[in-house]
């Protein structure tokens, strides 16, 4: 009993030393593949964050360039509202003379 349990370990040793050998030239080129593989994601990984940042720069620079004309608005109505009161001050100068 103890030798053909002594001969099985031996037989499963040896089968299993044969499915493990090195890599052959499938595995290589699959090996291969996959690194290049993996090399193309990083570069790609690299340009999304890039046009990320980007996108996040140009979506300031849209609210700043709204802003700022916002701002310029509301300074051309506050100076219309002045000539506004400017020409009654005028009208009502030129109303006393007459008088």
């Amino acid at each position: 009993m103890n030798k053909i349990l002594i001969a099985a370990a031996a037989t499963s040793v040896l089968l299993l030393a044969g499915c493990a050998s090195g890599p052959d030239a499938q595995t290589k080129a699959a090996m291969s593949q996959v690194d290049e593989l993996k090399n193309q994601v990083e570069m790609l990984s690299k340009e999304v964050a890039a046009l990320k940042s980007n996108q996040a720069d140009a979506e300031m620079q849209a609210q700043n360039a709204s802003m700022a004309a916002k701002e310029a608005s509301m300074a051309a109505m506050a100076a219309q509202e002045e000539a506004v009161r400017a020409n009654e001050r005028i009208d009502n100068i030129a109303q006393s003379y007459t008088k």
